[in-house]
This record gives C-alpha cells, sequence and structure tokens, in this order.
C-alpha cells in the first residue's frame, strides 16, 4: 500500500496541535470560526466521537466547502450519514498537494483507523499472499500477510488460506520448488520433498540457479494467469531438448504441458478480448454486504475472490463501489487494464488515475449495460448473493451458539449485562527467563485474533509471576488511558488498546487476582469486572469473596471461560517458546561491545567456533581486521 508523503505528515501533526482547540464541534460560534480556518485546498478530513474514537474518514478537493455541509441544518442523505453527524464531536483536517494524494491518504488512514463509518474490508489483516523472492539465487516460494517492496513478486490478496494452500499444491505437483526454511536450505541436504518430486533439490544444487529461476518464472506466470505463455515457452523447451537428443528432459516438458493444457481447458472462455479485466459485483442483505471479484486473464476466468464489507450499511450504490475499490486495489498485487463494475462509481476519473499510476499503464473502468459482460457481472452478483447467504447461516449459527454461553456466564458472574469484550491475561516464564505475557480478545463469544497482544517482560527481575501480571496489566491500561485522552496517535490508531474490556480474566488463583486488582485499582479502572480462573479445580474467584465460585464443568458459562483462558495460555507459552529458541541461538560473541554481525561472522569463518577463538592468540584474531584492543576484550570476555 502507498504511504503519504513525509511532508504531509509533519503538516499533519503541526495542524492538529495548532488548530484543535479540546471544545465540542457542537458550540455554532465555535464552529463556524474553524470552519473558516479550514483551507480550501485538497485534503483528508477526520470525524471523532466523544470518545476520541475517528469514526469517518473522508476526502475532498475543497476541504472548507467539505466540512461546511456536514454543519449544515438537514445534511443527511441516508440514515447512516445521518447517525455519523450526530455522533460528530470534533474533527481534524490533513492538506496535501493534489486530489491523488488525498485519495492516498484518505485509503491509508482508513485501513489505520477502521472508522465504524468507512465502508471497508473485513478482517483484511489475515489475507495472504504468495511471496516469489525472484532476486534471491534459490528463491523460496512462501506465504506473507503483508506486501513490502523489497524486489520479491506478490501475488493476492487471498481470503481464503485453504484456496490458496491448495493451489501451491497443485502448481507444485506441476512445477516443483522449494518452500524449506533458509536455515534447513543452509544445511545442503535434500529432504524428503525432492524424493517425491516435489522439489528440484536446489540445496545439493541438483539444477542449476538459472533453470531454478527459470521454473520460478513458470509459476509466476502460472499465478499469473499466463498459461498460453506459459505453453509457448515449454513447447520451445521441449523441441529443443529432442533437438539435442536429450529426450529424458524432453518426456518431462511433454509431461508439464499435458497437465498444464488440461488446467486451461478447464478455464472458461468469457471474452473475445485478450486484455486482462477483473469483473466486481455485489450482494446485500439486512444490511451486509458480500463483494465478489472474479479474474479474467487473456480472456479467460482463472479464479474469483469474495469479501465481506464493512461500515457499507444503507451506502448508495457508488460509494459503495469505490470504497471496495479503494481498499481492495491498494493491497491488491496486481491492477488490471479494465474492471467492469455493475453500476456507476464515485470520482471515476480520480480513481481510474491512481490505478494507473499503480499498474503503470492505462486503466479503464467499464459499466457494461447489455450484452455478454452485463451477462457475466450479473451472474458474478448472484454467485456473490449465494455466498452472502452462506455467511448469514453460518453468523447465525454461531450467535446460537454464543449467545446463551454469554448469558450462562453473566448470570454466573453476576454482571449487569452479557460481556461483548473480554480480555484474558496469562505469564509464561521459566525461573523469571525468557518471560512474556499475553492478552487475548473474544467479542461476542468469539476469538478477536487481530487484536491479541504480546508483551515482553521488561521491568520485573526474577520470577516473580505476580509482579509480571501487573506490568503487563499496568502497561494495557496506560494504552488505553493514553488513548482516550487522544495523548498518542499510533496508540489511538491500535484499536486493541483503544477499546475498552467489560471482562477481565485472569489465568491463576487468589493471588493472580489480587495483584490484578491492585493494578486496576490504582489505574482508575476497579468498576470493569475482574476474575481468576484456577486450572487446579477450574474454580473462579472474584473480588471481596472468600469461596470460589463453582460451576459445572459442562456448563455453557464455564465452557466459554475455560475456552479463553485456554486460548490466553496457549498465546503465551507458543511466544515464550519462540522468545526462548531466539535466546538460545545467540552466542557469547553477541555480549562482546565492538563485536557485530560482519565481525562475528569473520571471526566464526575463520576459526570455525567460540572455543577456537578463545584459545586463539591475539595476534591471530587482530590479522583479520580486529582492533588490537577490541581482541583482548574480546579475549578477556571469552
Amino acid at each position: 500500500m502507498a504511504s503519504a508523503p513525509a511532508g504531509v505528515e509533519s503538516q499533519s501533526t503541526n495542524r492538529l496541535q495548532s488548530n484543535l482547540d479540546p471544545v465540542a464541534i457542537s458550540l455554532e460560534d465555535t464552529v463556524k470560526r474553524r470552519l473558516k480556518a479550514v483551507p480550501e485546498g485538497p485534503g483528508v478530513y477526520l470525524f471523532r466521537d466523544n470518545r476520541a474514537q475517528v469514526i469517518y474518514v473522508g476526502k475532498a478537493l475543497r476541504l472548507r466547502d467539505r466540512l461546511r455541509s456536514y454543519f449544515t441544518t438537514g445534511y443527511g442523505e441516508t440514515a447512516r450519514v445521518a447517525e455519523l453527524v450526530r455522533k460528530i464531536y470534533d474533527f481534524e483536517f490533513v492538506t496535501t498537494a493534489n486530489e491523488v494524494e488525498a485519495l492516498v491518504l484518505e485509503c491509508n488512514l482508513i485501513k489505520n483507523y477502521r472508522p465504524r463509518f468507512n465502508i471497508r474490508l473485513k478482517d483484511d489483516k489475515n489475507y495472504l499472499y504468495l511471496k516469489l523472492p525472484v532476486t534471491e539465487e534459490f528463491p523460496r516460494v512462501h506465504y506473507s500477510r503483508r506486501v513490502v517492496k523489497d524486489g520479491a513478486l506478490y501475488f493476492g490478496p487471498y481470503t481464503s488460506a485453504q484456496s490458496l494452500r491448495g493451489t501451491v499444491k497443485s502448481i507444485r505437483q506441476l512445477l516443483p520448488f522449494r518452500t524449506c526454511s533458509d536455515e534447513i536450505f543452509k544445511q545442503g541436504k535434500v529432504c524428503l520433498d525432492f524424493h517425491i518430486k516435489r522439489c528440484p533439490g536446489p540445496c545439493e544444487r541438483r539444477i542449476s540457479s538459472e533453470d531454478y529461476k527459470a521454473r520460478i518464472h513458470e509459476v509466476a506466470l502460472f499465478m499469473e494467469g499466463r498459461s498460453d505463455v506459459l505453453v509457448h515457452e515449454l513447447t520451445d523447451r521441449m523441441e529443443s531438448s529432442a533437438g539435442r537428443l536429450d529426450f529424458e528432459n524432453a518426456a518431462r516438458y511433454r509431461d508439464q504441458l499435458q497437465s498444464i493444457e488440461r488446467i486451461a481447458d478447464r478455464q472458461k472462455v468469457l471474452t473475445r478480448g485478450r486484455d486482462d479485466q477483473d469483473l466486481i459485483a455485489y450482494a446485500r442483505s439486512a444490511g451486509e454486504v458480500f463483494v465478489e471479484v472474479a479474474y479474467v486473464r487473456q480472456g479467460k476466468m482463472v479464479g474469483h475472490d469474495g469479501h465481506a464489507l464493512d461500515g457499507a450499511g444503507d451506502a448508495l450504490e457508488n460509494e459503495l463501489l469505490r470504497g471496495f475499490m479503494l481498499q481492495y486495489y491498494a493491497s491488491a498485487t496486481h491492477i488490471p487494464r479494465s474492471i467492469i463494475l455493475p453500476g456507476p462509481v464515485e470520482e471515476p476519473e480520480l480513481l481510474t488515475g491512481w490505478l494507473a499510476e499503480k499498474r503503470g499503464g492505462p486503466v479503464t473502468i467499464e459499466v457494461p449495460q447489455r450484452g455478454r459482460k452485463r451477462a457475466l457481472v450479473t451472474q458474478l452478483a448472484e454467485t456473490a448473493a449465494q455466498e452472502l447467504e452462506q455467511m448469514r447461516i453460518q453468523a447465525d449459527y454461531d450467535r446460537s451458539r454464543t449467545e446463551p454461553m454469554l448469558a450462562a456466564l453473566a448470570e454466573a458472574l453476576d454482571l449487569e449485562s452479557p460481556p461483548k469484550r473480554i480480555e484474558c491475561y496469562d505469564i509464561s516464564n521459566i525461573q523469571g527467563d525468557s518471560a512474556v505475557g499475553a492478552m487475548v480478545v473474544f467479542e461476542d463469544g468469539r476469538p478477536r485474533n487481530d487484536h491479541y497482544r504480546h508483551f515482553r517482560i521488561k521491568f520485573t527481575p526474577g520470577p516473580n509471576d505476580f509482579a509480571m501480571l501487573q506490568e503487563v496489566l499496568r502497561r494495557r491500561l496506560e494504552r488505553l488511558e493514553s488513548a482516550q485522552r487522544r495523548e498518542d496517535a499510533e496508540v489511538v490508531g491500535d484499536r486493541s488498546f483503544t477499546s475498552r474490556p467489560d471482562l477481565i480474566l485472569i489465568d491463576g488463583g487468589k493471588g493472580q487476582l489480587s495483584a490484578a486488582l491492585e493494578v486496576l485499582e490504582s489505574a482508575g479502572y476497579a468498576d470493569i469486572p475482574t476474575f481468576a480462573l484456577a486450572k487446579e479445580r477450574e474454580e473462579i474467584f472474584a473480588p471481596n469473596r472468600s469461596e470460589p465460585i463453582v460451576q459445572e464443568r459442562n456448563s455453557p458459562g464455564m465452557f466459554l471461560v475455560q475456552r479463553v483462558r485456554d486460548e490466553a495460555h496457549r498465546f503465551a507459552i507458543t511466544h515464550h517458546r519462540k522468545v526462548r529458541a531466539r535466546k538460545a541461538l545467540t552466542s557469547p560473541l553477541d555480549s562482546v561491545e565492538g563485536i557485530g554481525p560482519a565481525r562475528k561472522r569473520a571471526l566464526l569463518r575463520h576459526f570455525g567456533s567460540v572455543q577456537a577463538i578463545r584459545e586463539a592468540a591475539v595476534e591471530d584474531i587482530v590479522a583479520l581486521g580486529v582492533p588490537e584492543r577490541l581482541a583482548k576484550r574480546l579475549k578477556e570476555t571469552l
């Protein structure tokens, strides 16, 4: 995703400090004065509610006129906009050099803040990409959850991890490549994948770097849907091998060709043209919106993907399509030559200009009214409707299971209402070593994985679980308080810390509960219901109660509490093992000031081990370019 220029960000920070007074904009005279101070040029504006949460991010060619329209009596085209206007408590703005820059910044801010009134992709942080690091000698094909500018090829985003992994499995049968980690690869020994013909064995140089890179190029062509180009290249190689009487390789290319042609035959021919196209259609029901995207490459359907939207509500079609395209193509790795939509979209010229800049070539937006393309969009909308119905059935099933559990938990713990957001904390360490804390979050009785957080224990020495728990809770609540006061814009953007829990669970007994309550009291959050769950007898300890709350093990409320506790324990111990493993890989050389990664590699490459360095003479170490003073310090330390 493109990021806003550094100059724009610094302007925003300075302007917020100088132009914004902490005064409710419901005061008419204050609003008028502030609106007059808003510049007339292009930019992005943010609305906050009375809890300082960003609830809407918008873009305008003329900031002053656009902001003024929200505070005009009777403004509100739809119920959604009218509700937004009622909840506006404060506003901010950031000026930009032009409208395209404003569009990019708007997209970044929506992704960062995820405002409730903006149209946005659900769970977009969980989308997978397939990464091909083509700049490496023997690239490892693997999955990634983000795209970085590192010279690698990325394909995605994919909403279904299972579908992507199935695709990769099929490709490896056709075009074998390595997927092992760099640590395993450096061992220089082929593994089972080589023997079952899923990897060509680059670790033992069973394939040259040039041939392996050609293989990765073939994988890229396949992922792009360029089966015709791949067929042409493999045909040339087959004929060339046959001409050299290399019949073994010719037969291998022949088999690959037959497999690719079988796959290509299953791809439906959709259009007469050869341009790349994306078809977009959507379905809407009871405030839920599901968008389906079909990928047409070289005139053939090569795949499709579905995306549920948040914040679409009763948005008009042109606004809905703009919101989806802005979020989807900001993270897409491929921009097609043509995008076919079911209806008009807001600001089509601006969108095509932005997409053309990302693509590096012209992009057109089509809205067919009749003919083959219109029929395809209609068919895709029917697919979207079926997907939406499946999603609603699953949601109803989940709700029917979780609502009784939340109600039973509220009754067992004597809560005023079923908790919407539950946070659970656990500490994992071995005698104080590699200590970590974990926070897991359940919302509406289901895990909210993107709100899970790890804490490295920084200020608690030695094995003291109570003090470690207090440190974790103190740091978490400080982030909550800081966000509520809007002292740190970065914290405000982290929804996991800005959201206030309805219930806190502690993995432990009376001692852990007392430690937690002490922190909550001092931080001013004693009103948050807090309980502890002991592992041995599965007893729930409550504040100001000498006897624990005992629930039947198969009761719905107890099931939910145990599930949350077990998830916190799993999350904590998994991270603890990773931290401990990384620590185990450290070398005594790392503790010597002046010995960085380059010198460490040079020393180990020359001497072979730390023991050999320990036994070496200072002169031998100096001969490698290490200053004499540093060489003596190294010997003293080892």
